[in-house]
């Protein structure tokens, strides 16, 4: 597939990192010179020099032929534009935009075809801000993601020394609770992935995936570990988008605080939002963070516009005695280094975000995408096609599809039934599919399984 990416920052960096080792072919506008010849040392692609909402740019990175276009520079305008551009002057079949402004975003039309032609929207900060809210209401989790329209959940859980996961076998926590339907479909220990079997053994520290019916989760978190009490008291240490945000979606069920040092970006939130309290101050201010109860807190979450401020202010924050801490961080040298450490959750905001493009790259019928372990692996969603004669994987037991070594089958979705898959069991034509892929060398494979021969289509 050849596609474009307009932006070259950490969005389209990391989409490009994660499309390019998949045999597509890639070329990547920016207007910063620096930051392209960074990216084209790390990964073999194209890059070019300019602004993305200038046609000329777009001819000579290749538009006129293009499969996808993905504009996801720091430009709204920009990114509409070259949207518009694309299916107006050079017929690109599909368009994804990154798009932030509600005013935009609040108007079908200004997206659709009689505005801008952009196919997907999507808006970073609205993702980051469903994400950590997740987190909240999972305490628990490092990750929890949904499928199939809320009807499955993927939680990723740490083992912790003397919890009820640690030193057993896979076996023996089925036969603790037959009733409870739930697959572990990963294990991650430190940098090595383990294909769960029934004789493996839970480490203490282990990162371990597991997939059930979202109307199950709160059981099988019960049996996955020690619950957490219930969150009542967070701190935002940041007022920007995400803070504000995310102020917003948890003010009327939580005690909420927010922290911002701009006294004009105070005021403003302080009007935007109903319950929440808004202070003014450094999030790294030892005194106003103790002034302010940070010890009480059942969740401190930084979501400031600099990586080093969200790590000092939530190390500090851990130590004077917050419950949780949870820090927004870029860099992602920073998220695998912090992960696991006095920092609970560290949450790269690419890798958050990139599963809503990746779904509208990948092959075969895929409905969803979800990047885990920091992008390491992935979790997707696709629908069978075909019958047996067409597909490799409809009117086929689970035993009888060929999948790479490393990828899983979790779970199967037929209309509002959820199937933990088994050895067993048979997928139909229109089910939903939710495969664990540990090695994205693999994905390729992976989606190949789902496309369906000529003679069907």
């Amino acid at each position: 597939m050849k596609i474009v990416i307009l932006g070259a920052g950490q969005v389209g960096s990391s989409v490009a990192e994660s499309l390019v080792s998949e045999q597509n072919d890639l070329t990547v506008v920016d207007i910063d010179a620096k930051r392209l010849r960074a990216l084209q040392d790390r990964l073999d692609l194209r890059t070019v020099t300019g602004s993305g909402a200038h046609p000329s740019v777009l001819l000579e990175a290749g538009i006129d032929d293009a499969d996808l276009l993905i504009a996801v520079t720091q430009s709204d305008e920009t990114n509409l534009v070259a949207c518009r551009l694309a299916a107006r002057m050079f017929n690109v079949p599909r368009r994804i935009a990154r798009v932030r402004a509600s005013d935009y975003l609040a108007n079908e039309k200004v997206l659709g075809e009689d505005g801008f032609d952009v196919d997907l929207s999507i808006c970073p900060e609205q993702i980051l801000t469903d994400y950590i809210v997740k987190l909240v209401e999972f305490p628990e989790a490092l990750q929890v993601l949904d499928f199939a329209g809320g009807k499955v959940s993927l939680v990723a859980v740490r083992a912790f020394k003397g919890g009820p996961l640690v030193g057993r076998q896979l076996k023996d926590l089925r036969a603790q609770n037959p009733v409870l339907d739930a697959r572990i479909v990963a294990i991650f220990r430190g940098d090595r992935s383990i294909v769960p079997e029934g004789e493996t053994v839970i480490e203490a520290g282990d990162e371990v995936f597991c997939l059930a019916a979202s109307g199950n989760i709160r059981e099988v978190m019960r049996e996955l570990r020690r619950m957490d009490r219930p969150v009542r008291r967070v701190m935002i240490a940041g007022g920007g988008n995400i803070g504000m945000r995310l102020a917003r979606a948890l003010e009327n069920d939580y005690s909420v605080r927010v922290i911002e040092h701009n006294t004009r970006r105070c005021e403003a939130l302080a009007a935007r939002l109903g319950k929440a309290l808004v202070l003014t101050g450094d999030t790294t201010d030892e005194e106003l963070l103790e002034d302010e109860g940070v010890a009480d807190m059942d969740l401190f979450v930084a979501v400031t516009n600099d990586d080093e401020n969200n790590i000092m202010s939530s190390l500090l924050a851990k130590r004077m005695g917050a419950r949780r801490v949870v820090a927004l961080i870029n860099r992602r040298s920073y998220v695998d280094l912090l992960q696991a450490g006095e920092v609970d959750v560290a949450i790269s905001p690419a890798q958050a975000t990139i599963g809503t493009l990746l779904a509208h790259v990948r092959r075969g019928d895929v409905v969803a995408v979800h990047s885990l372990r920091r992008g390491a692996a992935e979790a997707l969603e696709a629908v069978a096609h075909g019958d047996r004669e067409s597909s490799r994987i409809a009117d086929r037991r689970v035993e009888e599809i060929e999948l790479p070594a490393g990828s899983a089958i979790g779970a199967v979705v037929r209309g509002e039934e959820v199937l933990m898959a088994h050895h067993d069991t048979q997928i139909r034509a229109g089910d939903h599919v939710i495969v664990f892929v540990m090695d994205k060398k693999t994905l390729p494979r992976v989606e190949k399984l789902f496309q369906v021969s000529a003679g069907f289509l």
